[in-house]
């Protein structure tokens, strides 16, 4: 039984591995990719380095914003970190 025991425990840690840490990351990670897959040219974002802009123009897999006038700029969609239309 006590051989049992041991190998209970192993699973019973990766279980709560997987609901504590592994699931909520591929959650976040899938979510992240859905908005990064969804936006639109005209939308507010802000970058994950924390530059604010409007999409200009959207290409497979890189956008180009325009962060002041006459100032456009291009960048990868992964560095896209959050649509930012709602806000003021």
């Amino acid at each position: 039984m006590e051989q049992y025991s041991g190998l209970i425990m192993i699973v019973i840690m990766f279980v709560a591995m997987w609901f504590i840490l592994i699931r909520p990351a591929k959650k976040r990670q899938q979510e992240t990719q859905n908005m990064q897959s969804s936006i639109q040219r005209g939308d507010k974002i802000i970058t994950i380095g924390g530059l604010h802009g409007v999409i200009d123009s959207i290409e497979d897999t890189s956008v180009t914003l325009i962060i002041a006038d006459n100032v456009r700029v291009k960048f990868d969609r992964q560095a896209i970190g959050r649509v930012a239309n709602d806000q003021k």
